[in-house]
């Protein structure tokens, strides 16, 4: 093998490592990626708020050490509205809806009118897998803003859960005014109409 030929096999060998090394870490950066709102909640509503991903590492550990802080507030603030709305936040933020829930009821108690409140008091449910409870609350929060688009879709989904075909089409038909090209129409109306049809036979 002459000096030439040496020194290509080696530059290819080099090219070789370096190429295979950089698609190795591109390949591992989109394996540890985290999963889009949209990969993780395609079943639900499309105004719904966005679940983040599993908490871990260093961003995880912060955000326990807040929930721990926001429920230690709460808890020794029972009438603080304030505190009990963010610990509702902070706890949904993790994916314990049933905590969310919890003191988002202590919020409602103190401002039973607020429909901010309300409303995440529907979503909380919803995500819950409560959903008859989740459709009172929505219903609570579209007698405050009857256009409130995020609620309505949110009532729409869950009715259709529930199975109530009556109260599901005439959310429907309603959000369907409001908002003729919202993305979850043609799945609701599917949907509904699967209802119809089991609940004839």
């Amino acid at each position: 093998m002459t000096k030439d030929n040496l020194m290509f096999a080696i530059i290819g060998l080099l090219l070789g490592f370096i190429i295979g090394f950089m698609m190795h870490s591109i390949i591992s950066q989109r394996e540890s990626a985290p999963r889009t709102p949209t990969q993780q909640t395609q079943s639900m509503p499309p105004n719904h708020p966005p679940v983040p991903g599993d908490q871990t590492g260093e961003n995880g550990q912060q955000m326990l050490a807040s929930v721990q802080t926001a429920m230690k507030q709460a808890r020794e603030n029972p009438n603080d509205f304030a505190a009990q709305l963010a610990a509702a936040k902070l706890e949904y933020q993790i994916q314990r809806f049933d905590q969310a829930i919890e003191y988002l009821l202590a919020a409602n108690k103190i401002k039973p009118t607020d429909f901010d409140t309300l409303a995440m008091l529907g979503v909380a449910n919803l995500d819950a897998k409560h959903y008859d409870v989740a459709a009172k609350w929505y219903k609570a929060a579209l007698l405050k803003k009857p256009d409130d688009l995020a609620s309505l879709d949110g009532y729409a989904y869950v009715l259709l859960q529930t199975g109530d075909a009556k109260a599901a089409e005439d959310a429907i038909a309603k959000l369907a005014k409001i908002d003729p090209t919202n993305q979850d129409l043609p799945q609701f109306r599917d949907q509904l109409a699967a209802l119809k049809k089991s609940t004839t036979k």
